[in-house]
């Protein structure tokens, strides 16, 4: 039963993401499903072959740093554990009647159908770990994909362990005008954050929040 609905809840997540707008209507992703444990391990044994190379010779210093409170490092085993994997490749470029199609806006397209997908994903109940292994063309030699697609990310779906933890991440609100400048530590001081808006609004100035980073300008009434 828990199969059966995990089915239902992770076609509906795919059905959502391909209805995102892209350039010209051109839709020019796809999204290839892998089940099999056989797949899902030479995919594994890939990509954790980039990312000891990434780690272990590539990777800046700045970046270890970053992830080193995650825990993170080339080993992968995710990409085994969950039950399903969902490569979403972008086309470059579109075939019709054996011409090359030129695509518009492919990244910002792909991007705002992984969104779609990721919320989905999110709001169905499940969990997803966008992961993006670089480079990423065995993807295209193992899934035996044509010549005008690319990987453009590598999403584990499934089920969140019970021991599993979600690190941390405090968020700022920043208020920011030509005369002051205020650091809030945490954005979920409501009342705070609605007397910034109140200022804002008041005197022209802007509210800038860092992770997620949004600039907002308001016009004096």
């Amino acid at each position: 039963m828990r199969k059966n609905i995990f089915l239902k809840q992770f076609k509906d997540a795919i059905m959502t993401a391909a209805s995102a707008p892209s350039g010209a209507n051109q839709q020019p992703w796809t999204f290839v499903v892998v089940e099999d444990k056989h797949l899902k391990h030479q995919i594994r044994v890939a990509a954790e072959k980039e990312e000891k190379s990434f780690y272990q010779q590539r990777a800046p210093n700045e970046w270890l740093e970053k992830v080193a409170p995650l825990g993170t490092d080339w080993r992968k085993p995710f990409l085994e554990d969950a039950p399903y994997l969902i490569i979403v490749f972008k086309q470059i470029y579109g075939i019709e009647n054996d011409l090359r199609v030129k695509h518009y806006y492919v990244d910002e397209s792909v991007g705002i159908a992984v969104g779609f997908l990721l919320t989905a994903i999110h709001q169905t109940g499940l969990v997803a770990l966008p992961h993006t292994p670089s480079p990423m063309g065995f993807l295209s030699q193992i899934l035996k994909r044509p010549a005008n697609e690319r990987a453009f990310l590598l999403i584990p779906v499934g089920y969140p362990k019970e021991t599993a933890q979600v690190p941390e991440i405090i968020q700022g609100i920043y208020y920011l005008d030509t005369a002051n400048f205020t650091h809030l530590k945490n954005h979920r001081q409501h009342t705070e954050l609605l007397c910034l808006v109140d200022q804002a609004l008041k005197t022209s100035t802007a509210i800038l929040l860092r992770k997620p980073i949004i600039l907002c300008y308001f016009n004096p009434n």
